[in-house]
């Protein structure tokens, strides 16, 4: 039996190489977020009444239902808690 590895749990869940680096960036972005609301101190109330979402969203966020959300929601989640988030787009031939 060969052995295979993988750089993270979601290259070994999701075949397509998109899909697995799309699923990375939403754990990310949303491990982001739950990082500001708990630096901030912010109740689940609170954080979803700054996002403008409600406090059932926030309680998704905090029990990583990931299938919830979308890059561009959780980029707006985190601008509207005052963070910058910028793209970075790299050849990975060229990465050092």
């Amino acid at each position: 039996m060969t052995k295979k590895t993988f750089k993270n749990v979601w290259d070994a869940l999701e075949g397509d190489s998109g899909m697995a680096r799309n699923l990375v960036i939403r754990s990310n972005l949303m491990i982001k977020i739950e990082k500001v609301i708990e630096e901030l101190g912010l109740t689940q109330a609170q954080a979803a009444e700054i996002m403008h979402v409600t406090q059932p969203r926030i309680s998704e966020l905090k029990h990583g239902k990931i299938e919830k959300f979308t890059i561009d929601k959780l980029v707006n989640m985190l601008t509207r808690l005052g963070q910058n988030v910028d793209v970075k787009v790299r050849n990975p031939k060229k990465a050092a």
